[in-house]
C-alpha cells in the first residue's frame, strides 16, 4: 500500500520518492570552440519552466592558451544577445603545488556590480595538460518572469606560473524579470581548447 501526500506519492511497494532527481538533457564538447552556448529549443535543449532548478557540470574545460578565465552570460532573446545585468560575488582557496602560499580571500575584481560583461567561473587557468576547470553551475528558475534570477557555481581550476590548486565559488544574480533562455561559455579571450559541459534539469 502506497502514502500519498497531497496528490504526491512518497511510498509505494517500499521505495520512497523525495524528489531532486537529475535529467540528463544535453552535452556539448568543446573543440577549439569560441564559445559554448545552451539555447532553449535549438539541438534539444530544454531551458524553460520545464524544471525550477538547472545544473551544468563541466569537466576538463582546458583554454588554448595560458593564463584564461572560464566566464558564463545569459541570454533572455534566445541567444541574440548575451548581455544580461548581473550582480555577483567570488571567492577562493588556494594551495601551491610547493606547499606554500595557502590563500583564502574575496576577489574582488573577479566580481560583478549591475554590469553586462560576462562573469568569471574561474581565473587565471593554464593551457598546460594538467590543467583545467572542473566542476558545477546552477542556475535557478530561468523562465520566471517575476523575479531575479540567482546562479552559482563551485570549481576547481588549476592555476598558470604559480602552479595552484584553486577552489573558486562564485554566486550572484540576473538582474532581470525577463525569463532567461541562453546560457553561454567562453573564455576571457581565445577559445575552449577542450571539454564537456553537460546540461541537467533538477526535478
Amino acid at each position: 500500500m502506497g502514502l500519498i501526500s497531497n496528490g504526491t506519492t512518497v511510498f509505494d511497494a517500499g521505495a520512497m520518492s523525495l524528489g531532486g532527481a537529475m535529467v540528463f538533457i544535453k552535452k556539448l564538447t568543446a573543440s577549439s570552440s569560441a564559445t559554448v552556448n545552451f539555447v532553449h529549443g535549438s539541438s534539444g535543449v530544454i531551458l524553460d519552466s520545464t524544471y525550477k532548478e538547472y545544473m551544468f557540470t563541466f569537466k576538463n574545460i582546458h583554454p588554448g592558451t595560458d593564463q584564461k578565465s572560464f566566464q558564463v552570460n545569459f541570454s533572455v532573446d534566445s541567444g541574440s544577445n548575451y548581455n544580461v545585468t548581473k550582480t555577483t560575488t567570488f571567492f577562493r582557496a588556494q594551495h601551491l603545488e610547493g606547499d606554500n602560499a595557502l590563500v583564502f580571500e574575496y576577489v574582488e575584481g573577479d566580481d560583478l556590480a549591475d554590469a553586462t560583461s560576462a562573469q568569471n567561473i574561474s581565473n587565471l587557468c593554464g593551457s598546460d595538460s594538467d590543467q583545467c576547470v572542473s566542476g558545477y553551475f546552477h542556475l535557478f528558475n530561468p523562465s520566471s518572469t517575476t523575479f531575479v534570477k540567482n546562479f552559482m557555481s563551485d570549481v576547481n581550476s588549476t592555476f598558470t606560473g604559480s602552479e595552484a590548486s584553486a577552489h573558486l565559488v562564485m554566486a550572484g544574480y540576473c538582474d532581470t524579470t525577463s525569463a532567461v533562455n541562453g546560457v553561454r561559455f567562453q573564455m576571457n579571450t581565445g577559445n575552449i581548447d577542450a571539454g564537456d559541459i553537460c546540461l541537467y534539469g533538477i526535478v
